[in-house]
C-alpha cells in the first residue's frame, strides 16, 4: 500500500483510509462481519481508520463504531502499531437524528469516553472537533482538546465541517494537523471556498467525507457519464474513478471513503493505482 505523511506530524499512513460510519449506524451488518472487513482492511495495509462518537443509531448506542473498531484491533492477530484512529466529537443522535453539541462540558466528557472506548491505554490519535456549533465560540468549544493533549488524552486534534476563518481561528487554540469536510462529484465546495487550498498551503490532511455522495447518492455515479466512460475504458468500477478523481486534486487528500462488506473494501484498495491525466480529470470536473 503506498503511503503519505499525516499533515505535518511525520507519521505516514496508507493514501486512503476506511471509514467506519456504514458499520454503525441504520443496516448496520452483524458485528462479526464488521471485525471481518477492518481485519480485510489491516491485511490490504490500510493504516488509517476513521470513526466518531455519533457513529451510533442513537443517543443510548453512543460510541458503539469506537467500541467495534477496539474490538476489531484488539483481536487481529498482525501488527497494529502503526494504525492511527481518528474520531470526532461534537454531534449528538437525540432519536437517530444529528444535531450540534459544542459545549465545552459535552466535549469535556465525550474526550473522556471516547479515550475508554477505543481502550483506554494510549492517548486518541486524532480526535476532531465533528462541526461547530454556533451557540459556543471555537475557542471554548476547543479548550477541552486542548486540555485533553496537555493531559495525554489525545496526541493529535483536527477539525471538520469549518470554513477557513474557523480553522485558522482554531490553530490559535490548539495545533491542527486535519481538517474533514464533505467532498465529492455533487459537492465541491472545498475546490472554491479556499479549504483545499489553505490545506495544502499549510501542510494539513484533507480528508473528504462521503467521497461517493453518501448512502443516498452513491449509487447515481454510474449516472454521470464522464465517470462510468472512464469506469468501463479502464475495466474498473465507478467508485475507483472517483477515489482517482479526488486524489488528482491535491497531495494533502486522503479518502475514507465507508465500507460494510469486504468486497467494497477491496474495491477501493484496488482504486490506489489508478492515476488519471489532465485530461481525464477535466472530463469529470465539467460533468460534476
Amino acid at each position: 500500500m503506498e503511503t503519505k505523511q499525516l499533515g505535518t506530524t511525520g507519521i505516514s499512513v496508507s493514501v486512503i483510509g476506511l471509514g467506519g460510519m456504514p458499520m454503525s449506524i441504520y443496516n448496520r451488518p452483524p458485528e462479526s462481519q464488521s471485525i471481518a472487513v477492518i481485519h480485510r482492511a489491516l491485511d490490504l495495509g490500510i493504516t488509517f481508520i476513521d470513526t466518531a462518537d455519533s457513529y451510533c443509531q442513537d443517543e443510548s448506542d453512543k460510541h458503539h463504531n469506537e467500541r467495534l473498531i477496539h474490538k476489531a484491533l484488539s483481536s487481529y492477530k498482525g501488527d497494529i502499531s502503526r494504525i492511527i484512529v481518528a474520531t470526532k466529537g461534537g454531534l449528538m443522535r437525540p432519536n437517530g437524528s444529528w444535531t450540534r453539541n459544542g459545549s465545552p462540558e459535552h466535549l469535556r466528557q465525550t474526550i473522556r469516553t471516547s479515550f475508554e472506548a477505543l481502550g483506554g491505554d494510549k492517548p486518541i490519535d486524532i480526535w476532531q472537533y465533528h462541526s461547530p456549533d454556533a451557540n459556543y465560540t471555537i475557542e471554548e468549544s476547543l479548550a477541552p482538546a486542548k486540555e485533553a493533549v496537555a493531559d495525554g488524552l489525545i496526541r493529535f486534534v483536527g477539525v471538520s465541517n469549518f470554513s477557513v476563518e474557523q480553522i485558522k481561528r482554531s490553530r490559535d487554540v490548539v495545533d491542527i494537523i486535519s481538517v474533514q469536510n464533505q467532498y465529492s462529484p455533487w459537492q465541491r465546495q472545498p475546490e472554491t471556498d479556499g479549504v483545499l487550498k489553505y490545506c495544502e498551503q499549510e501542510k494539513l490532511t484533507f480528508l473528504p467525507w462521503s467521497p461517493f455522495g453518501g448512502s443516498r447518492r452513491h449509487s447515481d455515479l454510474k449516472d454521470i457519464p464522464a465517470i462510468a466512460q472512464l469506469a468501463k475504458e479502464k475495466g474498473v468500477s465507478v467508485y475507483n474513478i472517483v477515489l482517482a478523481w479526488l486524489r488528482s486534486k491535491s497531495p494533502c487528500i486522503l479518502p475514507i471513503p465507508g465500507a460494510s462488506k469486504t468486497s467494497s473494501l477491496e474495491d477501493s484498495v484496488r482504486g490506489v493505482d489508478i492515476k488519471l491525466s489532465e485530461e481525464e480529470v477535466e472530463k469529470i470536473n465539467q460533468a460534476t
